[in-house]
């Protein structure tokens, strides 16, 4: 996890290429960063940290496509 101005980046490995959602809570209103596979950014709107495990299976799917990416990467080399 890295905090930023901004946001606060959740991140596979802590590495800043590989980030699984960012946590947008500086506001009056609270967002949640998800990630697609080209790694851009939809926010969704939460009223509370409980509100994240509605996106379990996104931030899920999310890591995965990292971690298979990390697969590929060592088979060819």
């Amino acid at each position: 996890m890295r905090d930023a101005k901004s946001y606060c980046a959740i991140l596979l490995d802590d590495n800043n290429r590989r980030p699984i959602c960012r946590l947008h809570l500086n506001r009056g209103v609270k967002y949640l960063g998800l990630f697609d596979a080209d790694k851009n950014e939809e926010r969704v709107r939460i009223e509370s940290l409980d509100d994240i495990f509605a996106h379990a299976d996104r931030l899920k799917v999310t890591a995965a496509i990292y971690d298979n990416v990390k697969i590929k990467e060592i088979a060819t080399v």
